[in-house]
């Protein structure tokens, strides 16, 4: 069997239809974006005896939950260093009790569903091979510890290569995250709940009630509306400038359980290498490896996918790659979620946004967090931490100001496209490229037969130029993370209109 494109969660897993919204709706709360964090919200409510309403633009799970390499882990990098020296001591205190609090959650949620989704404790670990890396290595466990996790350093792992240093924090977890959302959506259901698929909202109305707007299906009303579809498709003002898109690869190849390195291990070091395993055919395993991130739309996807093979059968002795896939998530400019309260919409409207990669236990956070605060149960006392109206000026304005330089560069700069019929001859099969065909950017790309095919190359969310993803043969916005096929079809979101065909003289 050759390599598959596709998700191994998504693969491994029999996906049941739900019905596409087909008339209006009326509910209590509408739950918008079918992944970790939407589904978990609306469960969530759904159990406080709420009606709701869960309505996703595609599949549910399809989007950044299902390719997620689903790691339950309280250690996120090197999060608590940074916390305690941007935002102070007790801010990483309570963002470890948040997370913690959520691996309980699942935990205790796969005991009392009996969900069959190959739970399993483990320690995580965040480590370096370079001794120049021990410093950032050795702040970690001290601020992981004085956050109060049971964090320590080691410097000998089940990792098939030696290293310097590592942090270590016994008793987290990995698991099928789809198998497990998908148990959480039957309960749902079985609850009252409704799930919608293939139900793209394009627009959100404000007033005694809120309306929900899928375009030639219905609409869905609501007293509460809660946003979690990675960015905010409704709010362009309060959080779009302190989010930034990030995109990485993900590779999977079968081992030998006796090559298991029997845990969750990541490295900022080597343009990231994050490693895990999970039960495969046959009693086997299967090993997870990630890294390589970019911005969507950055040149160089193949080259960044051959990298990360090379260097899992370096270290792993990896002789073959089953699957393949990317993963998109957006990170704030605090590293801390955005969840709570939108201004807009007499502050019925919520958001859940901003993992940062580590949207597992992030988005049942979420889920539990939103409930309660919908259903005016005491919130807990991390609440205010992920409240989306917080400033952390020390910790946010290097990154801000980042972002916004480029996200400037994305929006000027890459109007300076090559002009021309000689620019499209250059463009080889199964590529593309931004071209200036008069006074218009398109976005040219050739198929496999060798026919060029023109789409307008302004992303139709805020007017950015996208670019070509040559691994994944997308059109990828980079400011905001859109991401398009060559047909112009949205496949993810801001964006909610495709992008315009645009003709070729031949």
């Amino acid at each position: 069997m050759g390599v598959i494109h596709g998700s191994y969660w998504l693969a491994s897993d029999e996906a049941v239809a739900q019905p596409a919204v087909t008339d209006d709706i009326e509910v209590e709360v509408a739950v918008v974006g079918g992944g970790i964090a939407g589904i978990c919200t609306a469960w969530e409510l759904a159990r406080r005896d709420r009606q709701v309403a869960l309505v996703e633009a595609g599949r549910i799970l399809s989007g950044t939950t299902g390719h997620t390499t689903a790691k339950l882990t309280a250690l996120h990098t090197l999060i608590y260093s940074r916390l305690a020296a941007g935002v102070g001591r007790d801010a990483a205190r309570r963002y470890a009790q948040a997370q913690q609090h959520a691996i309980g959650t699942v935990a205790e949620t796969v005991a009392d569903l009996q969900i069959d989704c190959d739970f399993e404790r483990r320690a995580a670990y965040t480590y370096a091979r370079s001794v120049d890396g021990l410093d950032r290595i050795r702040a970690e466990v001290d601020s992981a510890r004085s956050a109060g996790l049971p964090a320590e350093f080691v410097t000998s792992t089940g990792l098939p290569f030696p290293i310097a240093g590592a942090v270590r924090v016994a008793e987290q977890a990995q698991f099928h995250p789809v198998r497990y959302l998908r148990a959480l959506v039957g309960d749902l259901v079985g609850r009252g709940g409704q799930v919608c698929e293939n139900s793209r909202v394009t627009r959100l109305d404000s007033g005694r009630w809120h309306r929900l707007i899928v375009p030639g299906q219905g609409t869905i009303s609501a007293d509460q509306v809660v946003v979690a579809t990675g960015f905010p498709v409704f709010d362009r003002i309060s959080v779009y400038s302190r989010l930034k898109p990030r995109r990485e690869l993900v590779l999977a190849a079968p081992i030998a359980p006796d090559r298991d390195p029997d845990g969750m291990f990541i490295t900022p070091e080597d343009n990231t290498r994050s490693v895990r395993t999970t039960p495969y055919l046959g009693g086997g395993r299967l090993l997870l490896v990630t890294g390589e991130p970019s911005r969507p739309g950055a040149a160089g996807g193949s080259e960044r996918r051959d990298r990360l093979a090379d260097w899992a059968g370096r270290e792993f002795g990896v002789e073959s790659i089953a699957y393949w896939w990317a993963a998109q998530d957006n990170t704030t400019t605090d590293r801390l979620p955005f969840v709570g309260r939108l201004p807009r919409g007499g502050g019925r409207i919520w958001v859940a946004t901003g993992f940062g990669g580590w949207g597992m236990t992030n988005g049942a956070m979420a889920g539990s967090l939103l409930a309660d605060l919908i259903t005016g149960k005491a919130a807990p006392p991390w609440a205010a931490l992920f409240d989306p109206h917080r400033i952390h000026p020390r910790a946010e304005a290097p990154v801000f100001l980042s972002k916004a330089m480029s996200d400037m560069r994305d929006f000027v700069t890459d109007r300076l496209s090559p002009a021309g019929a000689d620019a499209i001859a250059g463009i080889r099969p199964g590529h593309g490229a931004v071209v200036r065909l008069g006074r218009q950017l398109c976005a040219v790309y050739r198929d496999d037969s060798g026919q060029p095919h023109a789409l307008a190359a302004t992303c139709t969310h805020l007017g950015c130029i996208v670019g070509f993803n040559d691994a994944e043969r997308t059109w990828d916005c980079p400011c905001h993370g859109s991401r398009f096929g060559v047909d112009g079809t949205v496949l993810n979101g801001p964006a909610v209109r495709p992008l315009e065909p645009r003709e070729l003289d031949q």
